[in-house]
């Protein structure tokens, strides 16, 4: 428990319809994620853990992920994800990213961890405070490595050849997408350095960008991350 906040994770195999529902209730609310019981189903099937954050037995936020070696690198992805719009928005996320570094520090000791995810706006980075290298970056040109780790995240989220790897932004197809829905009533200050890189996204189209950082193996050890 973090400020409140209960964590549980548990195999997306083992989500009931119920769960289903009170997921996408808390979804409605969302301008560019408002995941529905069908897609949420469909989603089920291609991710492997379901996290829940819950206030006072209220569902307040949760994240559909898997931990994965891609190339052998050991990965943290996370598929989609949905917050409340109400005050503890910010600590469901740090409890929700806190469990998932736990279980990637038990799955991958000892090693630095590749985390990423697909954003429609600016205050999802708020799920990278902690981690190093982030990419894309205001004024930070991506080197050939972190272009073709672009690539390869847009791969796996299902959008090969649609991802422009200068912008990180993958052209959406004007279905639904899985990304990371963190949009508070109050905007997070980690918000005002990453926007202007979302000015080019198409909310109709669904665009998302591809964003990832490293989790270091010592503050994954240490327990360092958001709590």
């Amino acid at each position: 428990m973090s400020n409140g906040i209960e964590v549980s994770t548990k195999d997306c195999t083992a989500l009931t319809d119920a769960e289903l529902a009170e997921m996408a209730d808390l979804s409605t609310a969302s301008r560019a994620a408002a995941f529905s019981v069908g897609f949420l189903s469909k989603q089920r099937e291609e991710w492997v853990l379901v996290t829940h954050a819950r206030e006072e037995g209220k569902l307040r936020g949760y994240a559909l992920s898997t931990l994965e070696r891609i190339g052998g690198t050991p990965s943290l992805l996370i598929g989609l994800a949905s917050f409340t719009r109400t005050r503890c928005a910010p600590q469901c996320v740090d409890a929700v990213m806190h469990d998932l570094y736990r279980r990637a520090v038990l799955a991958f000791p000892d090693e630095d961890v590749l985390v990423g995810t697909r954003l429609a706006h600016p205050a999802g980075y708020r799920a990278f405070v902690g981690l190093e290298e982030i990419v894309p970056r205001p004024e930070h040109k991506a080197t050939g490595e972190e272009r073709a780790w672009g690539r390869r995240l847009a791969k796996r989220f299902g959008a090969e050849g649609r991802l422009d790897d200068r912008t990180f932004i993958i052209t959406g197809d004007e279905e639904m997408a899985g990304l990371f829905d963190f949009e508070p009533a109050k905007e997070p200050k980690e918000a005002a350095l990453f926007e202007a890189a979302f000015a080019e996204l198409e909310a109709g189209r669904y665009d998302t960008q591809v964003a990832f950082g490293w989790a270091m193996a010592e503050a994954l050890a240490e327990g360092a991350l958001p709590k």
